[in-house]
């Protein structure tokens, strides 16, 4: 393990990295907000718009606690790296996305990524359990906000 103010530099990092791909992903959002996705048919359960842009910068903190919290552990080790293995993929999937929903407008893509991510995070919630538990509940918010983001999409594809 590493000293205080390295874990505490491994969690600031952590965090900055996973807020600057939210920020790319969620670039790529907002610009299709006003007029692709304002004139989809979306389920009754859809939120206003305004709830995704900090319930995303809460969960891409806490993403980036729990991955920096992990990394803080030693990378080294391989249960270590494998979280980090496991944390890294689901980002990159986290970030495709909205590329693909978004960017390219492309909803069914969209869903079967989603689909995709709830494993990776699943797997990741996992092998973070197995460096230490509480770096794999800082996760849990993560992972119920796409089980609904997941109904969402699901409903936007039927609706459409």
């Amino acid at each position: 393990m590493k000293t205080k103010n390295q874990k505490r530099v491994a969690i600031l990092f952590s965090i900055v990295v996973c807020l600057i791909i939210g920020g790319i992903a969620g670039s790529v959002t907002q610009s299709a907000i006003p007029v692709w996705y304002a004139n989809l048919n979306k389920p009754f359960f859809t939120p206003p718009n305004w709830l995704f842009g900090p319930v995303w910068a809460l969960l891409y903190i806490l993403m980036g606690w729990s991955a920096g919290w992990i990394w803080s552990f030693g990378s080294h080790h391989k249960w270590v790296k494998t979280a980090l293995y496991h944390f890294g993929a689901q980002l990159t999937l986290n970030a495709m996305w909205s590329l693909v929903f978004f960017g390219l407008k492309n909803i069914l893509g969209g869903l079967i990524i989603i689909l995709a991510l709830l494993v990776l995070v699943l797997l990741t919630i996992k092998w973070f359990k197995v460096v230490n538990k509480n770096t794999a509940y800082l996760l849990y918010p993560y992972f119920a906000w796409l089980l609904y983001a997941t109904a969402l999409n699901l409903g936007v594809y039927v609706l459409n």
